[in-house]
This record gives C-alpha cells, structure tokens and sequence, in this order.
C-alpha cells in the first residue's frame, strides 16, 4: 500500500490556502482534501508493516505544532513541476519528523535519506507546459509573494495515497492527535 505520514491542516488554513490557489490559472490544483504537510513518505508497504507503524505511532506524545506558512515556491527547476506553500522550519516541527522518522524505522520502514523542506502542495503543472505559463507561473509568484498563514496542527496522520490518472487521492488510514 502507498503511503505517508502527515500533518493534516485546520478547516480555516484550507480555506485560505484554496483562496491563495484561485489566482492560479496553470496547472492542476490540489483539492483541499489532499493538503498537507508530508513528514515521512514511506512508499508502498505491505499491511503488516504498517500495522506495525501505527502501534508505534499511537505512542508518540508530542504538543500540537505551530505551523508558519511564508510565500509560495515550486519545485522542479527551470520547468515547475509543483507549486507550494512554503512552511518555516521549526525546531518543534523538525523533532516531530524526527520522531515519525524514527517510528518508522522502528516498524521496520527504510526511508531514504532527504532534506526537509517543509511545504504544502497547492499545484502541479505538466511536463510539457504550454507556450507562456513558466511567465504565467512568474507572475502569479510575484503577485502571491506576500502570502503569510499561522494554525497549528494538532494532529498526525497516516495516509494511503492511491494513484489516478486524474491525480492522487489521499485517504486517512489513522489519525493521532497531538496534545503531549
């Protein structure tokens, strides 16, 4: 099974973060059911396994995470491939994923080694883009440059990702709420 462990967002981060996607007119949006902020993403794994993870993190005790969204970026060089909310790297936010991390390995989950670069997907664009959008995709940038957003996420959540051809879909597999 396909799979991750995330933050999931608040109902009002949602709603900005859509309201931040409308300005967008290349690409494809994210559906605000599948935003989030990954910590590990642990490819397909088999059931077993991730029964396994989901002991281990129902034990984690950690405090809701204060979440700071600062500007928008994509990823993917000199033709975007996605387009992101970038999110301050915190020290709490950092030991979370550690930790996750760390549960994971724990269940018996090999990751592989990666920066964090903490972000919430908002778009992707083709691999072919048309005549004018990387100007389109600027300027949009430009415009969306002053975007800021604070909540906090108060819980984690293990997803099944299932592949479409009109795009991914995330469902909840387990959620553990963050009070520590």
């Amino acid at each position: 099974m396909r799979s991750f462990v995330g933050l999931p967002l608040p109902d009002a981060a949602l709603d900005a973060l859509e309201h931040v996607q409308e300005g967008l007119t290349a690409g494809r949006h994210v559906p605000a059911g599948n935003m989030h902020l990954t910590l590990a993403f642990l490819d397909d794994q088999p059931e077993a396994v991730l029964q396994a993870l989901h002991q281990v993190l129902a034990e984690i005790s950690a405090p809701p995470v204060r979440l700071t969204f600062r500007g928008l970026d994509t990823y993917g060089g000199k033709l975007p491939r996605v387009l992101a909310a970038e999110v301050q790297k915190t020290p709490e936010l950092s030991r979370l994923r550690d930790r996750v991390r760390a549960a994971c390995r724990s269940a018996g989950i090999e990751l592989s080694r990666e920066r964090f670069r903490p972000h919430v997907t908002l778009g992707r664009f083709p691999r072919h883009l048309e005549a004018g959008q990387v100007e389109k995709i600027a300027r949009y940038l430009a415009e969306a440059s002053g975007f800021r957003l604070e909540c906090e996420a108060e819980s984690l959540a293990l997803y099944q990702s299932t592949l479409a051809p009109d795009g991914a879909r995330y469902d909840v597999l387990a959620e553990y709420r963050l009070e520590g």
